[in-house]
């Protein structure tokens, strides 16, 4: 298997790194080496998780020739990426995005599934663009931005399909900071480092309190958006 992501133990800080050479794209081989690196990190005993992009890029989303596939691939990698967020919202260890660029469709609910989300400065565009090219949001993708943002930006950034620049997606709600792309990589371990001090415990904990109905939620919603897209036999 090619790999697309890199995996580093540092002082009990796992980093993990998305690099397909390309854009990102959440394809279901790049789903699963992101899912074994967060297996890795448990396995390891990490104490927190930064996850990162290449350089320009965070994800673009879904890997567009499996989507337009279609079949169960299509179905197959559209439910892992939701998976896969749900994976991340209910992690034990605080996990920290280093967003290093453009942060398209499941690429930015995989931003908004993370604790703290730290943008690069630069020409960058985050955006939920589903709507702007026929795609009706899928339900699960709609409980992740609701979980995060203020209502009035859910909508625009669901419903309009606003494209955000990273300093307007702190004030949305999106990016907690935005950096020089130079100080990108020491911002985003000097956060993981600090929440790392937090009682792991107490932080597990709370988090699926916290979240609990954004959770239950989405579950719900996974199964929804499967009848709905599951061809009829």
């Amino acid at each position: 298997m090619t790999p697309l992501v890199s995996y580093r133990l540092d002082q009990a800080i796992a980093t993990i790194t998305l690099d397909d050479g390309k854009v990102n794209a959440l394809s279901p081989t790049m789903q699963a080496q992101i899912g074994g690196a967060l297996d890795q990190a448990e396995a390891d005993r990490a104490t927190a998780v930064v996850l990162s992009g290449r350089t320009g890029v965070w994800s673009a989303g879904f890997d567009l020739a499996v989507l337009r596939s279609g079949g169960p691939a299509a179905l197959g990698m559209v439910r892992g990426g939701f998976v896969l967020a749900e994976r991340l919202l209910a992690f034990p260890r605080p996990v920290v995005v280093a967003c290093t660029g453009h942060a398209v469709a499941m690429g930015l609910f995989l931003v908004l599934s993370a604790d703290y989300r730290i943008g690069a400065a630069g020409s960058f565009r985050l955006t939920a663009n589903e709507v702007a090219i026929g795609m009706t949001m899928p339900r699960a993708a709609i409980e992740i931005t609701r979980q995060r943002l203020a209502p009035a930006h859910v909508h625009r950034a669901l419903v309009l399909a606003e494209v955000y620049a990273p300093d307007d997606a702190v004030a949305a709600g999106i990016l907690d900071r935005v950096v020089p792309v130079a100080e990108l990589a020491d911002a985003a371990r000097s956060a993981a480092a600090r929440l790392a001090q937090l009682d792991a415990g107490a932080h597990a904990a709370t988090k699926l309190r916290v979240r609990d109905a954004t959770l239950q939620a989405l579950r719900a919603a996974l199964d929804g958006d499967d009848l709905e897209l599951r061809p009829r036999s």
